[in-house]
């Protein structure tokens, strides 16, 4: 999709966003943040991969807000779709049936491997990591989880315990029955890995082993993502994937693959796990499924796990589980993704664009450690010392520690590029409906801006 904007120019200082950023900040409670410590930008309208803010600085979104706007800002055939359904049916009980629900369903269905054949419709990702882990542990009659340490699975009670970040700190004690393992993560191995084979070796030994003094017979499911958002967009080794399938296959353990992020085209493919020819029991879905134009995700079931529920009830319930409105936008979503060829355009653009930038630019620049990706999803490492690896700012920094990215992200903007960024790396995760143009033009300004973080190379 290709969108030149005609949207006005916002009046700086306007006295409707004038007014909206003093009420902003005297009753709006944000996520994630100290109140009196931030100054959030007032977002003013948005254009395919490109926003404005109330000054009528314009951005590219190299966020897609928080990796969910796959399908970029105010595509009309999904507005349209929103609008249509809002004239038929705003809400209804999800104990009615209503034929956008079906028909989401279906289509989801119809996109996801093997025999993940229903859904379980919930408001985001967090519900749907929540209801998975619902699900394996009434499947198996077993409790534990286990995830890894490098993971993200969301903030509400069960979410975050099974989260392995420093965001689940604040939120122990937690869910009981969470285990933490490593991951691979060939770049900062956790196993003395000499390279990436040997990575998915050692990490499917350290599981294995993992399996092996927990007790087989008490572990409910593994859940991991399938490519690693947030905790840097952690690609598995070849084989690692299958083994931990072959794994749970052998102790009859539920594998949830955790696609909220990385699904629905994000990674080149309808759900990321698709790259390895790998088939879970469980995906977990939100975010590129409508791309957040309303509140959805879900769970995709296997055949095993739902028929234990076909005589049992299923003990889980959400007031706007399959909303009408929310529903109708994810048919709509998933029609335009096949029409506009979304999902091969994002597969293109990872290969043909952004990997060979980024390639070009950790030749270039010292402070870049390693990129890595795939589609739409990539990362820049940045680090003090390529020799020592030693990342450019701390893990988990803060104030003056986390300076110099700050200083690297501030440079972003002004070339006029918003990044997502955590802890040492930005990430690069457009709209995939960004054109090439304006995605080079964007690159263009991370180059640029790889500059700052040079200043502090010192290896």
């Amino acid at each position: 999709m290709t969108v030149t904007s005609t949207e006005p120019t916002p009046t700086p200082g306007g006295s409707a966003f004038s007014q909206a950023k003093a009420d902003d900040r005297r009753h709006v409670f944000y996520s994630w943040s100290a109140q009196d410590l931030i100054a959030p930008t007032l977002i003013a309208g948005g254009e395919g991969a490109t926003f404005w803010d109330d000054a009528g600085h314009r951005y590219l979104d190299f966020t897609s807000q928080l990796v969910n706007l796959n399908i970029g800002h105010q595509h009309p055939k999904l507005v349209a779709a929103i609008r249509a359904q809002a004239e038929v049916l705003c809400t209804v009980s999800p104990a009615f049936a209503n034929d956008q629900r079906s028909e989401a369903a279906r289509l989801i269905a119809e996109v996801a491997p093997g025999d993940l054949d229903m859904v379980f419709f919930t408001n985001g990702g967090a519900e749907a990591t929540e209801n998975a882990m619902r699900m394996a542990r009434l499947h198996t009659g077993r409790h534990k989880i286990i995830t890894t340490y490098r993971s993200y699975h969301g903030a509400t009670a069960g979410a975050i315990a099974a989260t392995g970040e420093p965001r689940r700190w604040p939120s122990e004690p937690a869910m009981p029955g969470v285990v933490h393992c490593w991951g691979p993560y060939p770049y900062r191995s956790a196993f003395h890995a000499a390279d990436e084979a040997q990575e998915g070796e050692r990490a499917l030994q350290h599981l294995a082993d993992t399996i092996m003094v927990e007790g087989p017979s008490t572990i409910a499911a593994i859940m991991l993502e399938s490519v690693v958002g947030t905790n840097g967009i952690l690609v598995p080794p070849p084989g690692y994937l299958a083994g931990v399938r072959e794994l749970c296959d052998r102790h009859g353990i539920v594998f949830i693959a955790d696609e909220v992020m990385a699904g629905f085209g994000r990674c080149g493919e309808w759900f990321a796990i698709d790259h390895w020819g790998v088939v879970p029991d469980l995906i977990c879905f939100a975010k590129g499924v409508n791309s957040g134009y309303l509140p959805l995700g879900g769970v995709i079931i296997s055949a095993a796990v739902a028929d234990t529920f076909r005589t049992r009830p299923y003990p889980g319930g959400l007031t706007y589980s399959g909303h009408p409105l929310a529903c109708a936008s994810a048919v709509a979503s998933i029609n335009i993704f096949k029409e506009e060829g979304i999902v091969e355009g994002a597969r293109a653009l990872g290969a043909d664009i952004i990997g060979p930038a980024l390639r070009s630019m950790s030749e270039r620049h010292p402070s870049v450690g390693e990129v890595r990706g795939l589609g739409c999803f990539w990362a820049i490492e940045l680090v003090r010392d390529r020799t020592t690896r030693q990342p450019l700012v701390p893990f988990n920094a803060a104030g003056a520690d986390a300076a110099p990215m700050a200083e690297v992200v501030a440079a972003c903007k002004a070339g006029g590029v918003w990044p997502f960024s955590h802890f040492n790396r930005i990430h690069v995760a457009p709209p995939l409906i960004i054109s090439p143009e304006d995605l080079r033009r964007g690159l263009a300004v991370i180059d640029t801006a790889l500059e700052v973080a040079d200043r502090y190379a010192t290896g």
